[in-house]
């Protein structure tokens, strides 16, 4: 196994710079997500990993050895693709052992080890069978013992779980992290599921039109963004924004919000707080006074959306909507056109620079 660095990494096609200057460590053994809108470089910076494509500038070393300029079929590189990529006229067993026929390995190690992938991922009955004879979770399973039978040093997930309907999706993310975990595998992943990348990395990088906005553990990210665009993007924000005061801001009708913890901006600049929905207490405003936490705002409810165990509220506050996340199970309905009451604490509150 071995540890990738990218190191000032850019790329351009034409006049598009899919990648600017993106410096980025993915530990050994660790399993790490890359997370962004569409076009944001993400899978540029996948290709770039694997050798489907070299940088413009820049250097990619794994394992202490510069591969910028190394093909692909030199970097001991396991991928996953997102279409599975199997060969439909070949066996289930005859699609794993593909790698390590071309190698030109013994047919005794090939049967071996293929037989340890397929037990792996739990498809040791199945290798006789056609692509076409599997489920869509069976065949990417397939894939993932294809690309781990030639004992690569590094995984590459490109979008792996995005063709399965939400079920299946969660059962693969559950095997995928055991599987990794059971080969100490370092792995790269790209993904568009907050919810995925969430569940699954120990490390997330959150890249945004071909730069890396911001890199760490998911609940650090999660629960101190230091920007509008990471706050936002992954998970759910309310977004306040107004001058800062040395602890928080104060909106434009004079109303403090006071923040706990997030970066340090100049009294008076301009400044931005992020609360999580889930954060925030709500209450209409004849009801029984919430207990004081810091942060207290007024407004009406404009929508209310029912989704099982719980509901979104979306609050108007002078033309703003605060969204406003509860547990359906002990609380109150709140109708539509009441007004209301929200608190929050400070702790629940980051101060991160103006967008």
């Amino acid at each position: 196994m071995a540890d990738v660095q990218v190191e000032s990494v850019s790329r351009s096609f034409g006049a598009h710079k899919a990648l600017d200057d993106v410096s980025i460590a993915f530990p050994d053994g660790g399993f790490y997500a890359l997370l962004g809108p569409s076009g944001s470089g993400k899978t540029t910076l996948l290709r770039l990993i694997a050798g489907f494509d070299f940088p413009d500038s820049g250097r990619i070393i794994i394992g202490r050895e510069g591969v910028e300029r190394v093909p692909v079929e030199k970097r001991r590189i396991g991928m996953v693709f997102q279409n599975y990529a199997l060969f439909p006229n070949m066996s289930v067993a005859d699609n794993v052992a593909f790698g390590l026929s071309v190698r030109g390995e013994s047919k005794a190690s090939i049967a071996r080890e293929v037989r340890q992938a397929l037990d792996l991922v739990q498809l040791g009955k199945l290798g006789e069978r056609r692509p076409h004879q599997l489920s869509g979770g069976q065949r990417q399973r397939v894939a993932l013992a294809r690309a781990i039978v030639t004992k690569p040093r590094v995984l590459l997930l490109d979008e792996p779980l995005s063709a399965l309907d939400k079920a299946l999706r969660v059962d693969m993310q559950v095997e995928l992290k055991r599987i990794q975990r059971e080969i100490g595998i370092t792995t790269i992943f790209v993904t568009h599921d907050q919810e995925e990348a969430l569940t699954m990395s120990d490390r997330i990088g959150i890249l945004r039109d071909g730069r890396l906005v911001e890199e760490g553990p998911p609940e650090d990210i999660y629960n101190s963004p230091k920007s509008e665009f990471s706050a936002t993007f992954l998970g759910d924000a309310n977004i306040l924004r107004g001058d800062a005061t040395g602890d928080g801001i104060r909106l434009s009708d004079g109303t403090a919000i006071v923040a706990s913890g997030g970066v340090a901006n100049a009294t008076g600049g301009k400044a931005s707080c992020a609360v999580r929905p889930e954060r925030i207490k709500i209450a209409t405003a004849t009801a029984s006074p919430l207990a004081a936490e810091g942060n207290m705002l007024r407004g009406r409810v404009s929508k209310r959306i029912f989704a099982g165990n719980s509901s979104t509220y979306f609050v108007d506050r002078m033309g703003e909507v605060i969204k406003v996340h509860v547990q359906n199970s002990g609380a109150t309905k709140i109708e539509e056109g009441n007004d209301v009451v929200l608190h929050w604490s400070p702790e629940s509150t980051v101060l991160i620079s103006a967008a």
